[in-house]
């Protein structure tokens, strides 16, 4: 920071016969090279004045040659070995140098001379300010202002000294004593820009949202507090309130402020893309490429678009062109950092992301995508358990546990031991299974993955002991950004209740599922499975559903399922195998967070045909809630009902209530080897 002290240096010097009013004039308003090019006429003819030739020297360095004042300063102080005055301005052309900790050094020495010096304690100040030696600089400049207490300089210095501190502060996590500085800043400047601006941040930080809206409002710049509340608006999940106020903002900006009209623009796109209004968002962006071509800000916007609506590649594109303009550029290196993740390339990811802490020191973004990618690649340890009960009298008890262990971003194993039993009072039956099974999932390319597993089956039922091999193979992939496709094989015991158990029945399942999204909200998702059973049974199932997302926060879908079935042979003694089976509902799912607690309710009704007979009603609802128990350690529990016919047979109903404990083990990294 450098605070200029013209005029206490001008109050120390004595004018002499030659009127110099002008030139001083010049100094005090800034016009440093009018200044200059007054004092080397004074110079001219004068050439031994002393107060002449300091306001040169001063006019120089300030007017953008600092080396050259200094080497006048130097000069001056020869011919006036000890004077204060001079030494002073030698003093702060270090820091025009940036050479603060030799200002440092020399601004001790003046003060240890005279302590109540205002202009030596002021630049001792500036100069702890500029070594981010914050609370000893707060401390020299209330010093300073005590000696002169209404001077407008010094109190400047003490805001910006009180922002800098605030912001060490905050990184420190001390917010309350931030804000108290930064509300004595609007104490000394009513109104502060600066320190309101910080302070709004501040708040959305702590998520205090009123606050935060009160302060942007106190903002005495329109597009200022526009971009603000719009802000606050979308962290209160009120979108169109967002881009009402954002487009405010730009009404504003036309209107009275065409120099903020990228700013106010930039808050639009970014509401119109909160909103899920992205076709409006890059007509936005397509009007604003025309005034500012090749604009950073424009092509930050673009990106974002692409993030949004998974074009993960496209936004690369576009931040590997911001970083051509600017390498160190916060929306370059910090979103190409996200869309690598989003990719699925954790280790670009993890070195765009150090880069930008290289750039921005402590950026909290940053740090947390660190965090969230190292914390991605800890192994995990899941244990589950279940209990099952249906009107047949069937009654399951089932536990597990799987071990993921992430080796590498694009290849991943698991271990899994499940172990069920079911019994029936009715029919006094009772059997278990035993599955042990390794398994991986491999990335090729971007989002294609290979997912396979075998399972060793041990099953002992009444009469029966047999133990067999089960397996999986399944290609994932997202042919475009709104799609997902998934290919696969399967093979599983039927184990649902003892009776099925004993019967030893296998099915092999070949499926094919397709998930189609849209930007405004639609989805259409279809699965066939094709399953060939060790009985010599055949099935073929199909499941399709047309849903619609209601809103973002919470995630509220709502729509319609249709689903056919049929298997080539009846055995109804066995299990539920119609040779036509429909059924048709209606849905809504709520998944959304309540402060540490994580939702999901997922419910249906409808109707179900079975063969020809007349239709019965349908009726399912499952309910989850999951808890942070402790650091890296994740709880859920979960509850289910269903009378829908496929599970066994026509009037079945069952109940289900389970939990699952999730341990991340290990300790998250805050940054990874480049």
């Amino acid at each position: 920071m450098k605070t200029l002290q013209i005029i206490i240096v001008l109050l120390g010097l004595t004018v002499q016969a030659q009127n110099m009013d002008a030139g001083f004039t010049y100094l005090e308003k800034g016009n440093w090279n009018e200044a200059v090019t007054f004092f080397e006429d004074v110079l001219e003819e004068y050439p031994e004045n002393k107060t002449a030739t300091l306001c040169y020297a001063r006019a120089v360095g300030l007017s953008g040659n600092p080396d050259e004042a200094a080497v006048l300063f130097t000069s001056l102080l020869e011919t006036y070995p000890g004077d204060f005055e001079i030494q002073l301005n030698l003093a702060e052309s270090l820091l025009w140098r940036e050479k603060y900790e030799e200002a440092e050094t020399f601004y001790l020495k003046l003060v240890a001379k005279q302590a109540t010096s205002f202009p030596a304690l002021l630049g001792l100040a500036n100069t702890y300010s500029n070594l981010k030696k914050y609370e000893s600089a707060l401390d020299l400049v209330n010093r300073a202002l005590t000696v002169d207490p209404e001077n407008i300089g010094a109190k400047t210095s003490r805001k910006y000294i009180k922002l800098g501190l605030a912001s060490q502060l905050i990184k420190n996590y001390n917010q309350e004593e931030a804000i108290k500085l930064l509300n004595e800043n609007c104490v000394d400047f009513p109104g502060d820009k600066e320190s309101l601006g910080m302070l709004a941040e501040l708040y959305m930080t702590q998520k205090n949202f009123e606050k935060a809206n009160e302060t942007y409002r106190s903002i005495n710049d329109s597009v200022v507090l526009y971009r603000g509340i719009s802000l606050v608006a979308h962290k209160m999940f009120k979108d169109k309130n967002a881009i009402a106020y954002a487009q405010n903002g730009v009404d504003f900006s036309v209107k009275n402020d065409s120099t903020k009209y990228l700013q106010a623009s930039e808050r639009l796109v970014q509401a119109l893309v909160w909103g899920g209004k992205y076709g409006q968002a890059t007509k936005a962006i397509e009007d604003l490429k025309l005034n500012y071509p090749n604009n950073t800000t424009v092509l930050a916007l673009e990106a974002t678009v692409g993030m949004y609506t998974a074009k993960f590649a496209k936004s690369i594109e576009h931040y590997e062109d911001i970083l051509a303009i600017d390498s160190t550029s916060f929306d370059g290196n910090l979103g190409i950092a996200n869309a690598y993740r989003a990719k699925g390339e954790r280790t670009i990811a993890l070195n765009y992301a150090n880069k930008t802490l290289e750039f921005y020191a402590d950026q909290k973004d940053a740090k947390t995508l660190i965090a969230t990618i190292n914390n991605e690649m800890l192994p995990e340890v899941q244990v589950r358990g279940a209990m099952t009960v249906d009107n047949g009298d069937n009654k399951a008890w089932s536990y597990g546990a799987t071990l993921n262990i992430p080796f590498t971003e694009r290849f991943k194993t698991f271990f899994s031991y499940a172990y069920r039993t079911t019994t029936n009072s009715t029919i006094n039956t009772m059997a278990n299974s035993t599955q042990f099974t390794a398994g991986g999932t491999y990335r090729v390319v971007n989002n294609v993955k290979i997912h396979s597993s075998l399972s060793l089956i041990n099953a002992n039922a009444n009469s029966e002991e047999y133990s067999n091999v089960n397996g999986a193979l399944k290609v994932t992939a997202r042919p475009l950004p709104n799609q997902f496709l998934s290919v696969g094989y399967n093979r599983e015991l039927q184990d649902f209740n003892a009776s099925l158990i004993e019967e030893k029945i296998f099915m092999n399942n070949y499926n094919v599922s397709h998930n189609i999204s849209s930007n405004f909200g639609l989805g259409w998702y279809t699965s066939y499975t094709y399953t060939s059973q060790t009985d010599t049974n055949k099935r073929n199932l199909l499941f399709t559903s047309l849903y619609y997302n209601l809103t973002k926060r919470p995630a509220i879908k709502a729509g319609i399922n249709y689903q056919y079935m049929g298997f080539s042979k009846q055995v109804p003694t066995l299990y539920f195998s119609p040779s036509k089976y429909q059924s048709v509902e209606v849905f809504a799912e709520a998944n959304g967070k309540i402060g540490a607690f994580t939702y999901m309710v997922n419910s249906a009704f409808g109707n179900q045909f079975v063969e020809n007979d007349d239709a019965t009603s349908l009726f399912r609802i499952e309910a989850k809630t999951g808890f942070k128990i402790a650091k890296n350690l994740l709880g859920s529990v979960y509850g289910k009902y269903s009378n829908i016919a496929s599970a066994t047979a026509s009037g079945f109903s069952f109940t289900e209530v389970g939990f699952q404990v999730s341990w991340k083990i290990g300790k998250k990294k805050t940054n990874t080897t480049k």
